[in-house]
Parts: C-alpha cells; structure tokens; sequence
C-alpha cells in the first residue's frame, strides 16, 4: 500500500499495490503492520456497507462524539463516489478544513478519516457501493452530524444533490 497524506491533519488516501495478472488483481484491503509502519494506529472493529441507487446521493456529514469517537476506512466497492473528511476537532491544526476525492471500484484507493473529523460522500454513478471499517462500534446516542451544504464549510460536491436523508438534510448549522 502507498500512504499519501493530505491536507486534513491526520487524514490519509491510502492506494493499492495489486498484483495482476491472467485471472485479474488481488490487493490488500487493511493491514495492520503496513498501517503501523507508516505510523498510523487504526484498529478495525466494525465493517459497514452502504449503497445508493442514484447519482447524486449525498450521505453524510456523519460523526461520533466522545466516549464513542470513531476512525473509519473507506473504500468504493462498486460504482465511483466522491469521499469527503471534515476536521471538526478545534485543537487541530487544519480545524474546519475538508478535502475530498474519488474513490472507485477501479482505482482501489480507501480515504482514512480520523476520529473527531466527520465523513460524508457522494455517489458519482447509479449503483454505488461502499464498504468502510470502524475503529469504534456505532453508538446511536453519540452519533451526529453536520450539514453538507453548511456555509461555515462550503464544501464542493461535484454533482447537484439528487437524495439525501431528512436528518443529513436537517442538520443544524455552524457558526
């Protein structure tokens, strides 16, 4: 694996290494030497699958609170989907910044999102699937949000909205 940082402190796009050949490729999904010896501590806990029937579908922007604060690693496993990491800590360096990238079935590229930065993503084409693994188990009291569309992040999705849930609609905004 190639662990590219980006500009959301402590966030990674982390890239294959596949090895193909006749029958097609094989690659590493999560491996936990690989991660340490790039001086990332991610233990996954739970895995998570998602789809969206339509181009355009927004979910997000998710996040846990404290005690139950969450990293995840995100992969596309059908389809292309724009994948976002929003730092919500106020004590980081890069506090209110987001960044965002594609993430497709093709390309193989996961999106690590640390704990205390939200997640959100777009579907890029009809039938997109995703798999993401949680260094915390969900935990409905803590689990919240924040708008996709929040002025205070101005975040740019690169599709008009097609879907998107009423709570991820009807998030409150920022200040």
């Amino acid at each position: 694996m190639i662990f590219n940082r980006i500009t959301v402190d402590g966030a990674w796009v982390i890239e294959p290494a596949p090895h193909s050949d006749f029958r097609g490729r094989f690659m590493r999904a999560w491996c936990a030497n690989e991660f340490a010896q790039s001086g990332i501590r991610f233990t996954p806990v739970q895995a998570n699958m998602g789809f969206s029937h339509t181009r355009g579908t927004v979910r997000g922007m998710h996040y846990q609170t404290s005690p139950a604060d969450e990293a995840k690693l995100v992969r596309c496993t059908r389809g292309s989907m724009f994948d976002v990491v929003l730092d919500l800590r106020p004590e980081s360096p890069t506090y209110r910044s987001w960044y965002g990238t594609t993430l497709s079935a093709e390309n193989g590229q996961m999106l690590l999102i640390p704990e205390g930065c939200a997640h959100g993503c777009q579907s890029l084409e009809d039938g997109t699937e995703f798999l993401y693994m949680a260094s915390t188990e969900f935990s409905p009291p803590h689990a919240t949000g924040v708008r996709h569309d929040d002025p205070a992040f101005a975040i740019a999705w690169p599709l008009p909205v097609t879907l998107i849930s009423e709570q991820d609609r009807n998030w409150p905004l920022q200040r």
